[in-house]
């Protein structure tokens, strides 16, 4: 049975992806043994949604990197506060120590 490569083309975005039926996978598989074509046409997905996912996972990659500095901003952030507050229980301390010790 001969399909029209309209039928095919229409097809394709379905076998790209996985998930057309086994009768229509065995269809198009076919049709692309014979037609150049639509052969040209499958590549020519298989191509462009590659850079497509080149890009996504670049855009994903500099998001990541982002987070990762904003992570390590608020680590370093978290140490200095912890530090100032450190230190500020230990003047406190060392106030009421002092004082204490002048009394006695």
């Amino acid at each position: 049975m001969k399909i029209s490569c309209e039928i095919i083309k229409d097809l394709l975005p379905l076998y790209y992806d996985g998930v057309c039926s086994n009768e229509s996978k065995v269809v198009v598989e076919e049709h692309l043994a014979h037609c150049d074509v639509c052969k040209a046409e499958i590549q020519s997905m298989y191509d462009t949604l590659s850079i497509d996912d080149i890009e996504q996972n670049l855009k994903e990659a500099e998001a990541v990197k982002k987070l990762s500095k904003e992570w390590k901003r608020g680590m370093f952030k978290s140490l200095l506060k912890g530090i100032l507050i450190a230190a500020t229980i230990a003047i406190i301390l060392y106030s009421f120590i002092g004082i204490k010790v002048v009394s006695n």
